[in-house]
């Protein structure tokens, strides 16, 4: 009988609940009481959802080595600030009860309110579900590259993806390919987008085949737009513009004009030439989520950059309709939070909070408030808004955060709308 070897777990902060982990198991005959019901993308390797100290991890077995090596680099994408899951572990020094070694596990933390692009496909959405997913995995790819982190394996089935108001934010889920260098050269870039658009079109054609999306929907022109979206990105976040002195107000332009893309530019290298009759500037530090961060900065709330978006153009109605636009920003934020928002997100039944991120119910409670004045042709309060959402809209939507993939029909209930709280007009 080979000698069993010592457990090690390496983590930046370990949490003594997993060694009630059966780690002598192999990861798919782990018993059903100890795994989280989520649907799983497709990977290479054998992957599983635990219950771990109030939360969920996602455990995948994979060699000893490379469990090393990704652990390092998910650390340091989220030291970069880069959307991708967060690291929690590798465990090494497996064996069975025969003391059959077994492989080692990387273990992340599960993504709340995540969606595998399966999942996606597996609910009553827009027909153009694929071509957000694909705009939002280009925003991925580009800031990925724009950090210098070389993919190698760009697909849907290694991203997953939250609701953004009408959009989706795409996260990074499989890094074991990848490499982080300094910068990328146009060479590498354009093997990431290449290997992206080939996965893309074989999955969408996939999805095809197993009847989950329409059969006209052209695959090969959906995977070429990632590169053309791609491309866009690329070139309004690096590319340098040239301009006379006379028209030094483009730099603000400019400036504005990424903002609106969701990036903060941190420095402009701006030069002129040898007369000094022309300007030239070329964005140096280009960070996203300008829109979240000036919503956290205000409020407090941590939202998806479109959600944020939208939250900021409410606050803004608000600083218009109570005439505050000379007051401070601050205190008025902070009344919007405590006399709007908030109201609105507790007036919604906690058994069905789980379905969507708070930010999002919010979305589709302006969304669906707006609606029914449209229909009713009178400003309808947002108390009376929250009423019919839930009653009518809320039951139907999947449980996003814990049995995301099931279809909505499966999840309609009964919802007692008759004690809400208070919600302000």
């Amino acid at each position: 009988m080979t000698p069993r070897t010592r457990l090690q777990i390496t983590a930046a902060a370990p949490d003594p609940a997993l060694l009630d982990l059966p780690w002598d198991v192999p990861l798919v005959d782990w018993p059903a009481e100890r795994l989280a019901a989520l649907p799983r993308g497709i990977s290479r390797h054998t992957v599983r959802f635990a219950r771990l100290s109030g939360r969920v991890v996602a455990i995948k077995e994979i060699g000893e080595t490379v469990a090393y090596r990704e652990y390092e680099l998910l650390r340091q994408l989220s030291r970069l600030d880069v959307p991708s899951v967060e690291p929690v572990g590798v465990i090494t020094g497996r064996t069975a009860p025969d003391g059959e070694p077994l492989e080692a596990v990387l273990i992340t933390q599960h993504l709340r309110f995540s969606l595998p692009y399966r999942a996606l496909f597996s609910q009553s959405l827009r027909p153009d579900t694929a071509t957000r997913l694909i705009d939002a995995l280009a925003v991925l790819l580009v800031r990925l590259h724009l950090v210098g982190f070389y993919w190698g394996d760009v697909s849907l089935s290694n991203t997953l993806f939250r609701r953004d108001a009408e959009t989706f934010a795409a996260y990074l889920v499989d890094a074991e390919t990848g490499d982080l260098h300094d910068t990328l050269t146009d060479g590498q870039r354009a093997y990431d987008l290449e290997v992206a658009r080939v996965n893309i079109i074989g999955e969408l054609m996939d999805l095809q085949a197993g009847e989950f999306l329409e059969e006209d929907v052209d695959a090969v022109a959906i995977g070429d737009a990632l590169a053309e979206r791609y491309g866009e990105l690329w070139t309004a976040l690096t590319s340098s513009e040239s301009f006379g002195l006379d028209e030094r107000w483009r730099v603000q332009a400019r400036i504005e004009r990424l903002n609106d893309l969701g990036f903060d530019v941190g420095e402009l290298d701006i030069t002129t030439d040898l007369d000094g009759t022309t300007v030239r500037i070329q964005p140096k530090v280009v960070d996203a989520g300008h829109h979240s961060r000036r919503l956290m900065r205000l409020t407090g709330l941590d939202v998806q950059e479109n959600q944020a978006r939208r939250l900021l153009n409410d606050l803004d109605q608000f600083r218009a309709a109570t005439d505050r636009q000379n007051d401070d920003e601050t205190f008025v934020a902070h009344d919007w939070l405590t006399e709007i928002f908030e109201p609105a997100v507790r007036a919604v039944p906690r058994d069905l909070r789980p379905k969507l991120e708070p930010a999002q119910i919010y979305h589709e409670l302006l969304d669906h408030r707006w609606f029914l004045s449209e229909a009713k042709r009178r400003d309808v309060p947002m108390r009376e808004a929250v009423a019919s959402y839930v009653r009518d809209i809320l039951p139907l939507r999947p449980d996003e955060e814990s049995v995301m993939g099931v279809s909505a029909a499966d999840l309609r209930e009964d919802t007692d709308t008759t004690t809400l709280p208070v919600v302000p007009d």
